[in-house]
């Protein structure tokens, strides 16, 4: 067995899309993360291992910014990967144009929507705003690309025009539509209801953008799947502005898993992945974040420790070796005999019971005492207790 959750989960009757697309833009909104700026080669590097992931679709950048992004898309696209190469775009023909020149395989065209949107920052009416949009997408269309259209700040648009400029949207041949939860501004419940209302007047896919501003951008992803949506965007780590995006593995490993939902992910790079966008980046991975953090499969107390070497899965929901992270004892106050038997079976160290016991003892006091037991440390302590070793 690798994995084992609640066996309730299976007792409430969940209806996913047949087929899901994730689409992940960590080397867009995910580069919009303060401080973050990722050159061709590192683009380069985490498309690959994403392709590795088999991802669906890759949203590469936003070309038109500068030329050196222009000139990272491009390579991309020369990787022939197995993934769609996308990239984003306003509602204006030149953003189009260098999206054509790259030879990408579609476009996120974008336009915010809400009222605080057009009046603060478009300056547009909702008819004007709702023109440009339908020109931008027609053009897109003509050239062969695959359009995807996003109404930024989806969620606090009035619901009424909502409709309106999607189905118009949809109208002009429009591939797939993005709910666009700019601010992280809507709760499950919500996205529940908004998805509902756009699938009782749309046919096109429908694709949920979430920001985690609450910490609910998964939550609202899987709403928006239940609700009728079949795509999701994602970042690795989930990073991306502000409090960032709705994390890829967490979507995958709850889709997998908690709802028994298999993409056919290659869910075994997931730690190489996010080991690598964790090193290009410089945003370091909390080590209690879900999934990929370095102390999910960490143990120190004494009593969990005991129970996992006998069975992993009393402490763990799946094996880490599943996502290519590994589980490791953690030595401190809360450790028992056994977890440093186990330690000093791996270092190769036979020591008798009493032995075992001044050890234990030492350990703890070591780590009451502020200091952190690694391999030096242990050793030492190893050491006093019964003479020169070496671990």
């Amino acid at each position: 067995m690798k994995y084992f959750v609640s066996p309730f989960n299976k007792e409430v009757k969940l209806e996913f899309p047949k087929k899901i697309t994730v689409y992940d833009t960590t080397l867009r909104d995910g580069e919009q993360t303060p401080g973050v700026c990722l050159g061709t080669q590192e683009k380069l590097e985490i498309a690959r291992k994403l392709d590795e992931l088999k991802i669906h679709q890759i949203e590469t950048g936003f070309p038109v910014v500068s030329e050196q992004e222009k000139s990272s898309v491009k390579r991309v696209v020369q990787e022939d990967l197995d993934a769609q190469i996308l990239v984003l775009s306003r509602t204006k023909k030149e953003d189009i144009d260098v999206a054509l020149d790259c030879d990408v395989d579609g476009i996120i065209t974008f336009m915010g929507t809400s009222d605080i949107h057009l009046e603060h920052k478009l300056k547009l009416t909702r008819e004007q705003a709702l023109n440009v949009c339908m020109g931008s997408i027609e053009y897109a269309k003509d050239h062969g690309l695959f359009v995807a259209f996003s109404a930024e700040d989806a969620t606090r648009t009035d619901l009424d025009f909502l409709k309106r400029i999607y189905k118009k949207a949809e109208n002009y041949g429009v591939d797939r539509i993005h709910i666009a939860d700019t601010v992280g501004a809507i709760n499950p419940y919500g996205m529940d209801f908004l998805v509902r209302e756009l699938r009782s007047v749309l046919k096109t896919d429908i694709a949920m953008h979430c920001h985690n501003d609450f910490g609910l951008a998964l939550s609202n992803s899987i709403a928006g799947l239940l609700a009728g949506g079949n795509a999701i965007s994602t970042t690795v780590n989930g990073i991306g502005e502000r409090a960032g995006n709705t994390s890829l593995e967490e979507l995958v490993m709850n889709l997998l898993i908690m709802y028994g939902v298999d993409l056919g992910f290659n869910i075994k790079v997931f730690q190489e992945l996010s080991n690598l966008v964790e090193k290009h980046t410089g945003v370091s991975v909390p080590k209690n974040k879900p999934i990929v953090g370095k102390n999910v499969f960490r143990h120190e107390s004494g009593i969990h420790v005991d129970a996992v070497i006998e069975e992993p899965l009393t402490y763990e929901p799946f094996l880490p070796e599943l996502i290519g992270q590994s589980r490791k004892i953690v030595l401190g106050k809360h450790s028992g005999c056994r977890a440093v038997k186990a330690k000093l079976e791996e270092c190769g160290i036979e020591v008798t019971k009493d032995e075992l016991c001044k050890i234990v003892e030492k350990v703890k006091r070591s780590r009451e005492e502020g200091r952190y037991i690694n391999d030096e440390l242990f050793n030492q302590i190893v050491k006093s207790t019964r003479g020169p070793v070496d671990i």
